[in-house]
């Protein structure tokens, strides 16, 4: 998806480049836009070498082999002609982080702000695409969050843009606070907090602080939204006192912004809620309670920017999941036989004990099909790999799992890795599938833990590899099928 719809112009000079960055062009130029990616980079994009596992000054020729405007570097490659045009600096990531300062500075766009341990991206991309409906929106194309993310999505920022829609993240301490700040905000938006990331924290009280510090960064008058149903919501509602930030509220604990009541059908979300400005309804094209949560949390978001939120609520029907974060699709085993398919739920890009709960109800909520697979009756099948950077207690956490009020909803577990080993031994014999220490092993098993008829959820953190359980699932399918997602 890309990232603005405005017409190509040119996005920076190197008059504009030098005296954001403090830096000195060899020679002029313009770019289009911003690049760290030589396998992505377009023509008339400014290269940035950033330092990362390779160094991008290794690959600035290639760059300019593929069009790039010119480069920002400390010093000229080797296999770089002399009169190349360059940006030098003393620092690349400080450089591109004055750029995006400098992006942000000259920009009269609203920008919204989104953290959370669980559902940023989701949230991020509802703001997207209710906000496209009603002006020019800016947003990274992947879940750019981090150190180098989000100076990137601020200096790709082009001139004419209404909405700006930043993901800030954070795996340690302090991290979020400066991104914020970066990025001045007019309203910032806090999805929820859990158990994400603990092993740099003491506990869950140590999250939420960091999480309400997006707040430290909010332009003078701005607005935080948090979610009022989060056990640490006090913490946040309390930081945001101290900083005599306005307040606005979402969940069922609100009484400005109240989730009423949500259904979850085959595929389907439908919401009710209480606003500032009386009863509304919404509908997803996709299941999930947090699901509901969050494009709540956005309508408010919405309201806070000026945007109109009942206009948002209808457009919020075509919002999907991005790939990994829950998306449903079906896979189809023989286009000749009918009814011959199961559906495969795609969450496998991260996993805590928050995000799992809300993947089992959702799971919990589809009706599998009878009579058309070699099981016969079809099944709620479940395959987890292991949550990672829970800390020391994460082997409980992953045995707790079994309490969750889903699990007797669901007919089979197949788990991946030795913490989720727990939780298959904490599970009764007849829901356990298959444990293997490894996804690459769990993959050569697929045409063996799902059957025709089945619902199927993947989940796990990135890093266990589950992802390659869902492409395995994938294959089974017959390559003229129409698999995708809805």
């Amino acid at each position: 998806m890309p990232e603005n719809t405005s017409p190509i112009t040119t996005l920076w000079t190197s008059q504009d480049a030098d005296a954001a960055t403090s830096g000195k062009s060899t020679r002029e130029w313009d770019a289009m836009g911003v690049s760290i990616d030589t396998r992505t980079i377009q023509s008339g994009d400014l290269f940035v070498a950033l330092l990362a596992e390779r160094d991008g000054h290794d690959f600035v020729a290639i760059a300019f082999a593929k069009g790039a405007a010119a480069a920002l570097v400390t010093h000229r490659p080797d296999n770089v002609p002399i009169d190349a045009p360059l940006l030098v600096v003393s620092d690349v990531l400080a450089a591109l982080a004055a750029l995006g300062q400098a992006a942000r500075a000259r920009s009269s766009a609203k920008v919204l702000a989104i953290t959370g341990s669980v559902g940023k991206t989701s949230a991020k991309e509802m703001a997207r695409t209710v906000l496209s409906c009603q002006g020019r929106v800016h947003a990274a194309e992947a879940s750019y969050n981090n150190h180098w993310g989000v100076p990137l999505t601020l200096a790709r920022l082009p001139s004419e843009t209404d909405f700006v829609v930043i993901e800030i993240g954070m795996s340690n301490p302090g991290e979020i606070a400066p991104l914020s700040q970066m990025t001045r905000p007019h309203v910032a938006m806090i999805t929820t907090v859990g158990a994400a990331h603990l092993q740099a924290f003491d506990d869950i009280t140590g999250i939420a602080h960091e999480k309400a510090a997006i707040i430290d960064g909010l332009i003078p008058g701005g607005i935080v939204v948090l979610n009022a149903d989060t056990e640490t919501s006090i913490v946040l509602q309390n930081y945001a006192s101290k900083r005599e930030v306005t307040q606005v509220l979402f969940g069922q604990m609100s009484r400005t912004w109240k989730l009423e009541h949500v259904t979850l059908a085959q595929g389907l979300t439908l919401v009710q809620a209480v606003t500032p400005n009386g009863p509304l309804m919404f509908k997803l094209s996709t299941a999930g309670r947090h699901f509901a949560m969050n494009g709540l949390g956005i309508l408010a978001a919405c309201a806070a920017l000026g945007a109109n939120p009942v206009m948002a609520a209808i457009d919020l029907v075509n919002w999907v999941p991005p790939a990994g974060r829950g998306t449903h699709e079906v896979v189809t085993f023989d286009p000749a036989t009918e009814h011959e398919t199961l559906i495969l739920l795609d969450d496998a890009f991260n996993a805590n004990p928050t995000s799992v709960t809300a993947a089992l109800e959702v799971l919990a909520a589809y009706e599998p099909r009878d009579y058309v697979g070699r099981i016969v009756k079809g099944r709620r099948v479940v395959i987890l790999g292991d949550m990672l950077e829970l800390g020391p207690h994460e082997f409980a956490m992953h045995s707790d799992l079994a309490n969750d009020p889903s699990v007797a909803e669901l007919h089979l577990f197949h788990c991946v890795g030795p913490r989720m080993r727990r939780l298959y031994d904490a599970l009764p014999d007849n829901q356990r599938g298959q444990w293997a220490e490894t996804a690459e092993t769990l993959a050569k098993m697929a045409a063996q833990l799902v059957d025709a008829g089945d619902i199927v959820l993947v989940k796990g953190s990135k890093g266990s590899k589950i992802s390659l359980v869902v492409d395995a699932i994938r294959k089974l399918g017959h390559p003229d099928a129409p698999n995708g997602s809805i």
